[in-house]
């Protein structure tokens, strides 16, 4: 290996470590497209060459490459916009409009082989409503969700003749979080045991800071309405990583197979991750609270009663959240020297994962605020019931040569909405169902050249079972540039 290719695989190691990878998504929490030259064609990409976006795709059109080597950096931008609304409340917007994510592979086809590395982001979720929003539940604090997740990939092609070709990669995946989730008092109370009160119906709370909080009710705590609002926070200013990381492992096999002169099918199966809890040390669960005067002193009588905030410290861990499996199969028509037509359909495994979210907090020994003393050490297990539905996902694309230099591209990606509208959550309203795609790609010589996609998603509503209304629309693009040697 020469000192060239030496120098491009550290730069796509150093890539991986480096890169920023929060994204909005369009088929639930995954991109509809990887990769621009699938970008213009509605995110169809299991039975042709796209370049090094194969990792994320289909690793098996790898061996479709020609011999040599190819480099690709690419770089996207999600733009969703999405506002929440709820009867007699002004309509909140978020300022979320904007995320950037670069990507970058190498592949080298030698004989029966092809080989490479290459780092991409996978998807995810983010919004951000401003301190005076309802969303904020009185506590006048901004809230905001970012969630990323990342793959650094190694894949291997193997072409078993000129028409058949298998491959996998072993993926490296890491996930990071940002929270800032406000709950009103009926709704921490909700989620209280029976016995406290509660319904449970969109989620649970338990845990020694729940029972002591729920022992000071009619003592310390108005029994009238002890909760005004509640948070959980833990999030960071960084542009690559949110506060709360996990990591872990996943892997994807796939095939293709050519038939007479026009016709490629290729299928993929995509693995579960085993990703390890996301925790952070630098976390925090706020409730602001009605205090009986007597015992907050200053010399006010007994029995009446102050809101009064009170923040614990502590460790939090997201349990168990993965990322699904998806399998699928496609196929490319080459209808004329000029034109190709391609159509993936799949299917991605939402509902095995994304049943609940579940967060586990324990208290400092040792809290800063005298009031969050009594919790010191104490714990607070949160779910959140989301019950996701697995999402069928067609994706149609064409592309026209239409010089010796210049193919355009026209797609369309459609998919059924995954989140139940009972439990849509306005900080993670993955709901996108239709994409309308085009791009192109300018070989500018013989070794280089330029490819670029835009997505228009059409906006979607839908209104959660506690009265709030989300509407999501969103434009992405990709631009990528190639270099072959």
């Amino acid at each position: 290996m020469d000192f060239t290719k030496k120098s491009i695989i550290s730069m796509v190691v150093v890539t991986a470590l480096s890169v920023p990878f929060s994204a909005w998504a369009t088929n639930g929490m995954n991109l509809e497209a990887y990769g621009p030259i699938a970008g213009g064609m509605g995110g169809a990409a299991f039975a042709y060459d796209n370049g090094t976006a194969a990792v994320m795709n289909n690793p098996a059109t790898l061996g479709m490459m020609e011999e040599g080597s190819r480099l690709d950096v690419a770089v996207g931008s999600l733009g969703p916009d999405i506002s929440s609304s709820m009867d007699g409340m002004p309509d909140a917007d978020s300022s979320a409009t904007a995320f950037y994510m670069p990507a970058v592979g190498w592949v080298k086809k030698s004989g029966a082989l092809a080989y490479g590395v290459g780092v991409f982001a996978q998807g995810g979720m983010g919004t951000e409503y401003g301190s005076n929003s309802f969303l904020t539940a009185g506590s006048n604090k901004t809230v905001r969700s970012e969630v990323g997740v990342g793959r650094f990939l190694v894949p291997l092609s193997y072409s078993v003749n000129d028409n058949f070709n298998i491959a996998g990669s072993l993926d490296y995946v890491w996930a990071s979080m940002d929270l800032k989730m406000a709950l009103t008092g009926a709704q921490f109370g909700d989620m209280l045991d029976p016995g406290y009160g509660g319904t449970q119906e969109y989620g649970a709370a338990s845990g020694s800071m729940v029972d002591s909080m729920m022992g000071m009710v009619g003592t310390a705590l108005d029994s009238t309405g002890p909760v005004n609002w509640a948070r959980f926070d833990f999030s960071n200013n960084s542009p690559f990583l949110g506060e709360a990381f996990g990591s872990g492992f996943a892997g994807k096999l796939g095939f293709t197979y050519t038939v007479g002169s026009r016709w490629t099918v290729g299928a993929t199966y995509h693995s579960k991750t085993s990703l390890g809890d996301m925790t952070t040390s630098n976390a925090s669960v706020s409730m602001n609270v009605n205090m009986d005067d007597g015992i907050l002193g200053g010399g006010a009588p007994v029995g009446t009663y102050s809101a009064v905030s009170i923040p614990v410290s502590g460790k939090i861990r997201v349990k168990d959240f993965q990322w699904p499996e998806t399998y699928g199969i496609g196929a490319a028509f080459q209808a004329t020297d000029k034109i190709m037509i391609a159509v993936d359909i799949k299917r991605i495994g939402w509902e095995s994962v994304m049943k609940n979210f579940e967060m586990s907090f324990v208290a400092d020994a040792t809290q800063d605020n005298p009031l969050a003393a009594g919790f010191a050490g104490q714990t607070l297990d949160a779910t959140m019931y989301q019950n996701w539905k697995d999402q069928t996902v067609i994706a149609l694309g064409a592309s026209f040569q239409t010089t010796e230099q210049l193919v355009l591209r026209v797609g369309y990606n459609g998919s059924s909405n995954p989140v139940p509208d009972k439990y849509l959550n306005p900080l993670f309203p993955a709901t996108i169902e239709n994409n309308f795609t085009f791009g192109g790609g300018f070989e500018i010589n013989k070794v280089s050249s330029v490819n670029a996609s835009m997505t228009y998603a059409p906006e979607v509503s839908a209104t959660n079972g506690q009265g709030v209304t989300v509407s999501h629309s969103q434009i992405n693009w990709q631009v990528m540039y190639s270099h072959r040697f």
